[in-house]
């Protein structure tokens, strides 16, 4: 299997957090189906933010062969960027590479115009700033992270967690994706369009009381569930959980139990041979026709062209063709 080569570009005052995060997911993926590198500016030593120092072996020409490139944030996110920079990005999406920001390295895309007529985020605090230097930009300051593509932006910290989980989704599946997320002990709970900033802080003993209710739903997807069998779970009136989902993720109660059930219904089209009757069945839609309707609207294909990727990706060597 030719391995993916995902590229993560260490900017001077990159973010240590963000640099490293992609390299921890994308290392978890099982059978070594990515090829990690951290590069520079040019090679030799790197000074990330606060001081953390990191040995680049290759400098801006290791893009020229990557399939992805992930740029972290910085921590001074209005600080110019070398032409050279730009241009080697502009020089791999041109080419056909993935290109993937975390947190305020959606500033040095937009630099380089890869965010033109696109929809994007950046960390909540600077989303604004982004709007105004970048007014061709659609900025989304709500949500964890935006998928328009060949070009993919997430917010700050965590969520490039949830984005580098993301791309594994894209590449090899929810059964591969949802391995890495336990391993790396992340939440699989957690999708691109659930919000970033939670305005009024929670008591920690709201915000650990919500996690045993999602745990114990994603176990019974099989069943008539609702908003009032999760309420009485959690020992809340439909009104409070309503609030609690809000708060905690971003969305309702049956977003969220729409989004689990096409999520259950990905894995078993990876996994197993069972008709889209029986799929629409054992993950709660009940008859086929909603499964569909709800698995297009979220993945963007019909279940049987979902499988029919998949099961191709199985034989092929390459990088897994695009179904959300």
């Amino acid at each position: 299997m030719t391995q993916h080569r995902v590229v993560v570009l260490a900017l001077p005052g990159s973010v240590a957090f963000d640099m490293v995060a992609p390299v921890q997911v994308l290392r978890r993926v099982p059978k070594q189906r990515y090829a990690i590198e951290v590069c520079g500016v040019q090679a030799g030593p790197v000074l990330s933010a606060f001081g953390l120092q990191l040995s680049c072996e290759r400098g801006l020409e290791a893009l020229a062969d990557a399939d992805t490139v992930i740029v972290p944030g910085r921590d001074d996110a209005t600080e110019d960027v070398a032409p050279a920079v730009l241009e080697a990005l502009r020089a791999a999406h041109e080419r056909g590479a993935r290109i993937a920001s975390i947190c305020t390295g959606a500033f040095v895309l937009a630099r380089a115009g890869l965010l033109d007529g696109l929809r994007a985020t950046t960390h909540w605090a600077l989303a604004r700033t982004l709007a105004e230097q970048f007014p061709r930009v659609r900025v989304d300051a709500d949500v964890l992270y935006v998928d328009e593509g060949r070009v993919l932006t997430s917010a700050g910290a965590t969520a490039g967690i949830d984005l580098c989980i993301h791309l594994v989704r894209l590449d090899h599946g929810e059964h591969v994706a949802n391995g890495v997320s336990r391993i790396i002990v992340a939440s699989p709970h957690r999708s691109g369009g659930q919000a970033q900033f939670i305005a009024r802080p929670l008591p920690p003993t709201r915000t650990r009381q919500l996690e045993p209710v999602l745990r114990w739903a994603t176990e019974n997807l099989h069943r008539e569930l609702g908003a009032r069998e999760l309420a009485e779970k959690a020992g809340l009136t439909t009104r409070s959980l309503a609030r609690r989902f809000q708060d905690e993720l971003g969305v309702s109660p049956l977003q969220w139990l729409i989004e689990q059930r096409v999520r259950k219904a990905q894995q078993l089209l990876e996994t197993s041979d069972l008709p889209v009757e029986r799929i629409a069945q054992d993950c709660g839609f009940g008859t086929s026709l909603t499964c569909r309707i709800h698995f297009k609207r979220t993945v963007k294909v019909s279940p049987m062209e979902y499988r029919r990727t998949f099961r191709a990706r199985g034989s092929a060597s390459g990088r897994a063709p695009r179904v959300a």
